[in-house]
This record gives structure tokens, C-alpha cells and sequence, in this order.
């Protein structure tokens, strides 16, 4: 099949747009490859301390440089249930880096903040952040000039996208990401959601809400919904960086081990020290990104990658934006419906046909570039298959099906769910936006009503609890942007505005912060830039004006005479708060140099995110 051309339109345009930036990336990448073993150019002493505690054996491959050395950066805890499988990963890769002739080292750990935990919390204010901060940790663990490969083991919302970022600073290395997989399915998602509506209704009490939440987040691996962290697993498998299959296999099983001892097998032979050479740089071209946005819009996934791809592709020289979503999402069907998006999970989606099945699909409809490096040594095609143990108990690959298990979840290109991804860009005198409409219904995409202006999340639920929200409205919470207050999830939001919908109230919600990547049935207008406090406009919206926003034409306008707008002073914020013993404080200076939602929300003057 030959690639669909807007497809082959937009990957031209960012080849074009990314040209000096990528070209300079490459060079940094070639001299640090040209260089050879990093290991063989550390003086003695530097040598003898990295490898002083190994075991005589490891010691001995380590010294003499015989054997590639792979370096291991975790985002392990036990407090987080997707991270909690990590434990028992450094033994498994550990062991089959011997049987491959290789050494593994723990480099180093990254911090792994759970947004389920601080959902509505002032540590949501850091979330964003530590995304960088993860990138640096990463860089950091790798610094030692003493592995010859990397695996990066993490999963979650901010943690991949940093972990992304950190290992290209060190794209000379053959890197794979190896996740933990998602847990077993509890509750429904629909069922909880139907459970919050009702507690923030007052119709059941926090007994009952906890005892629904308790039996949806059950056990070890990642969350069920198809947010940011399950998009992240996506977005892995279409860029080659897993092994195929790898993304949605649960955790603390015989399949799950096997192919963490793979990928310790896989990277150690394509080092520098054998003949099959693979380093992160090459993967991760245009086309992967191209790539990564596709199966983005194909499978109505999170919106905050808006923000982290742009990053990500930053961290590999190519530049990114916007309008190439927008374009893409215009030509790319919509072929998963998984929470929010429908009522399935991750786990229905696997079991449907999953990862192989997508793919395939689309690499056949033309719509993703086939013929790209991925870690599996062959192109994409590689990646339209599934893992599954043999007769003998061995770690196989096969065809995925060539026919979805359930059609209500998973559906060919030639009969998709909807024309295109449903993620979509708003322009007007508002600034710029984006919105995700695969989970709106129809008639709730085209919002005219007047403004309620809020600056936080808080107030918006004390409005809703007073009985102050019932009427056609569009909530606009500002100052929630990156240099704002670190650009938080709004995700409480959901509820309140959820009931008043079902209500027959039009509603949406307009702002520069962000959503959940588990936004769902409220049309939500977000990452608003340029944000309020960067001089944005939505700061001067007031009460009672009228707010279009229209994600059919791809609007966002408020409907005030042109003269009067153009006179209207913004308004402001007293930001300053009780920061202190919430680690806010911390992260003044980055709130003052980050770029904006549309440039990746990077910190600007950090060397690796940009």
C-alpha cells in the first residue's frame, strides 16, 4: 500500500521544518559514536569504581571490555501499582544479560510521581515538571560513560516521555524501553464513573466511593483507561522502541518475564561491540514521530501528548507542532474505542487483537511509515505480530489476527468507529487550543453559552456544591498554565461538569491547564496559548461573556465586540499562595523560563529537553 499522502505530506514538512536542528543532533550522536567504548577511555581509577561491587565474573567481562555492558535506569517504587513490577526486573535482566555474554548494571533510579495519587492535590502542580526533572535523572544515570545500551524501565504518565528524552541525549546507545504491563481488569471504568457522579451528587458517601475505586486500582501494573500512561505504551510499540507485543502483556506472568529477559538479550546484540549496530538516534527519525502521532489519533489517545511528543522530538532534533496533529488527525480513522473513548479497557483491547492488529492495519491502509529501524531489527512490519509461549515454554512471535475479536473495541481500517483521530486544534481570539472529541457525543461538540470565570479547579467545585452552576455555561479556569502553576491535570473537573451535562445543561470547559488523559464526555477546550499569565488573552474574558467553541469548525471565540476586546485589559492572579512543605517552592525557577503547552512546556536552558 503506498503511503497516504497527507501522511507522506506531513512527514516532508517536519524533514524540511527540522533540518538544522536534526542535522546538529546527528553529528553530536555520530561523535559520540565515533569515539568507541566509552568504557575503554575511562582512566583506571574512574573504571575500578564502576565496577568494584560487581561479582568476580561481572568484574572480569567489565575490565577487560570483552562484554557489552547494559545499563539499567528504573522509575521503580511500590507505592505506584504500574511501577511496583520493576522490582523483580534488574534479577530477570540480569540473568539473561549473562546468557547473552553481557554484563547489566543498575545505573540509576528517576523519580515516579503517580497523577491518580495527586489528582487535585498540590503535588499536581509538580507533575509536569518532573517530567524534566526525570529526562535530567535519566541523562544523569547514563553519564558514567560506561554502558555500551541502556533498557528504561518505566511506564506512566510523565515518566516515559522523560525517559524518552534523557536516553536520546545519549542516542549513540541502543536503548528499549521495557514496560510492566496493565493489571488485571476490576470494576469497570464506566461503572466508577458512574460512582463519582453519584458522590459528587451527595448521593453516596465516601464509603462507597472508596470501596468502587479500591475495586477498580486492585493490584500491580497500570491503570486500565486509555490515559497518558497506556498511550504511552502505544506510542512505544508504533516508535520500535519495545519489543513487538510488549505494550499490554500483564504483569507477574510467565509471558511478562520472558520478554523482559528478551529485551536484555535483544539490546546486548546490537551494540557497538557486535555487527548489528542499532543506536536510539537512527529509531527515532521523523517517520517514528510521524508514526507515533498516527497511532495516537487512530486509537483516541491522551491529550497530554501534545505536549510530550512535541518534547520528545525535540529531544531528537525534529520539530513539531500543532497543525501536523490537526492535519494527521484530519486523514487517521478512528479504530479502538477504549475508556473514555468507549466502555472497554486495555485488557479487552490486548485480548481484541491489540497492538498487532492496529498496526497492521494501518501499515496496510498507509497510513504509518513501514519502512523504519525499530528494535526488533526488522521495519514495523515486525511489530503486526504477537508474543505468546510455544509447546516448549519459549518466547515465540506469530501473526497477530487478521480479524478483530470484538468489534465494538477494535475495528479495521475499512470500517472505523469515526473519520478521523478526534483530536483537533481551535484557533480564535482566545489563542490556540486543542480538544479531543472521540469520546463527545455529537451534539455537545458546538458550545455557545456564556463564560463563568474561575482560577482554580477549587472554586469551580465549590460553585457546583452551592448549586450556583446549574444553567448553559462555559467554565473558564485560568492561570493553570505551565508558568502559571505548572499547568495540573483538571480531571476533578469531570464529575461536576459530567452531571450538569447529563443534565441538559450545555457546558464545556475552557483553559490553559491541562485534563486527565482519561478526559472524557465534556467538550474541554485546553492547553490554551498562549497561557494567561504569558500574556494570553484568555485573561480577559469576564462573566457573562459569550464563548463559542466549536470543535466542528475548530473555533474558540468569544463573541465581544472587537473594539471593546481590543481595549479590555487582562486581568490577573495573586499566584504567590502557601507554597512552603508542598514542594512547590522547589520549582519557582522553572515555572519562570518554560516554554509554552505548544512548545513542549520544556525549561528553557535545560541541555536536554532543548
Amino acid at each position: 500500500m503506498s503511503l497516504n499522502p497527507v501522511v507522506a505530506a506531513v512527514t516532508a514538512r517536519i524533514k524540511h521544518r527540522s533540518a538544522p536542528t536534526r542535522s546538529a543532533y546527528l553529528k553530536r550522536m555520530d561523535q559520540a559514536r565515533d569515539a568507541g567504548t566509552a568504557r575503554g577511555r575511562l582512566g583506571c581509577t574512574n573504571l575500578a569504581h564502576a565496577f568494584a561491587a560487581s561479582d568476580s565474573g561481572d568484574k572480569s567481562s567489565l575490565r577487560a571490555a570483552r562484554w557489552p555492558n547494559l545499563g539499567i535506569v528504573s522509575a521503580y517504587n511500590d507505592m505506584l501499582s504500574a511501577h511496583q513490577p520493576l522490582e523483580r526486573y534488574p534479577a530477570i535482566i540480569k540473568a539473561a544479560a549473562r546468557e547473552a555474554f553481557a554484563v547489566a548494571q543498575f545505573a540509576g533510579g528517576v523519580p515516579a510521581m503517580c497523577d491518580g495519587v495527586t489528582q487535585g492535590e498540590p503535588g499536581m502542580e509538580l507533575s509536569l515538571f518532573s517530567r524534566d526533572v526525570i529526562a535530567m535523572s535519566a541523562a544523569i544515570a547514563l553519564s558514567h560513560n560506561t554502558f555500551d545500551a541502556a533498557l528504561m524501565l518505566g511506564v506512566c504518565d510523565k515518566i516515559v516521555p522523560g525517559l524518552v528524552i534523557g536516553a536520546l541525549s545519549f542516542g549513540h546507545l541502543p536503548v528499549i524501553f521495557v514496560p510492566a504491563g496493565p493489571m488485571t481488569s476490576g470494576v469497570s471504568n464506566d461503572d466508577k464513573a458512574k460512582v463519582r457522579q453519584l458522590f459528587a451528587q451527595g448521593k453516596v458517601g465516601r464509603d462507597a466511593l472508596l470501596e468502587s475505586e479500591a475495586a477498580s486500582y486492585h493490584g500491580p501494573g497500570t491503570c486500565t483507561f486509555y490515559g497518558t500512561a497506556n498511550s504511552n505504551q502505544m506510542l512505544m510499540e508504533v516508535m520500535g522502541l519495545h519489543l513487538p507485543g510488549a505494550a499490554f502483556v500483564n504483569p507477574n506472568t510467565a509471558l511478562r518475564d520472558a520478554l523482559t529477559a528478551a529485551a536484555a538479550k535483544r539490546i546486548a546484540a546490537v551494540t557497538t561491540l557486535g555487527d548489528a549496530y542499532l543506536p536510539m538516534a537512527e529509531v527515532i527519525d521523523e517517520r517514528a514521530i510521524v508514526n507515533a502521532i498516527v497511532g495516537l489519533h487512530a486509537t483516541g489517545g491522551s491529550t497530554n501528548h501534545t505536549i510530550h511528543l512535541i518534547a520528545m522530538a525535540r529531544a531528537a532534533g525534529i520539530i513539531i507542532d500543532w497543525d501536523d496533529f490537526a492535519d494527521l488527525s484530519a486523514a487517521v480513522p478512528l479504530l479502538a474505542r477504549i475508556y473514555p473513548n468507549g466502555k472497554a479497557d486495555v485488557n479487552h483491547f490486548h485480548a481484541a487483537g491489540g497492538m498487532g492488529f492496529l498496526i497492521r492495519e494501518l501499515l496496510h491502509a498507509g497510513l504509518m511509515h513501514g519502512d523504519v529501524k525499530t528494535m526488533a531489527g526488522r521495519g514495523l512490519e515486525a511489530y503486526a505480530e504477537e508474543p505468546h509461549l510455544d509447546a516448549e515454554g519459549q518466547l515465540a512471535w506469530r501473526a497477530a489476527p487478521l480479524q478483530s475479536h470484538d468489534e465494538s473495541v477494535l475495528r479495521p481500517a475499512a470500517n472505523p468507529f469515526s473519520a478521523d483521530g478526534g483530536l483537533r486544534r481551535l484557533t480564535g481570539n482566545l489563542g490556540r487550543a486543542v480538544i479531543k472529541v472521540s469520546a463527545v457525543k455529537p451534539e455537545h461538540r458546538i458550545v455557545e453559552a456564556p463564560a463563568i470565570v474561575f482560577d482554580s479547579q477549587e472554586a469551580v467545585q465549590a460553585a457546583f456544591k452551592r448549586g450556583e452552576l446549574r444553567r448553559d455555561f462555559v467554565a473558564v479556569v485560568r492561570f493553570q498554565g505551565p508558568r502559571a502553576n505548572g499547568m495540573p491535570e483538571l480531571h476533578k473537573l469531570t464529575p461536576p461538569l459530567g452531571i450538569l451535562q447529563d443534565e441538559g445543561y450545555k457546558v464545556a470547559l475552557v483553559t490553559d491547564g491541562r485534563m486527565s488523559g482519561a478526559s472524557g464526555k465534556v467538550p474541554a477546550a485546553i492547553h490554551v496559548s498562549p497561557e494567561c499569565l504569558a500574556g494570553g488573552d484568555l485573561a480577559k474574558l469576564r462573566d457573562g461573556d459569550i464563548v463559542r467553541l466549536d470543535a466542528e469548525a475548530g473555533t474558540l471565540t468569544a463573541l465581544v465586540d472587537a473594539a471593546v476586546w481590543a481595549e479590555r485589559d487582562a486581568a490577573s492572579a495573586d499566584l504567590s499562595g502557601n507554597e512552603y512543605g508542598t514542594g512547590r517552592e522547589l520549582f519557582a525557577a522553572a515555572r519562570a523560563c518554560v516554554g509554552t503547552a505548544e512548545e513542549g512546556a520544556m525549561i528553557v536552558g535545560n541541555s536536554i529537553t532543548g
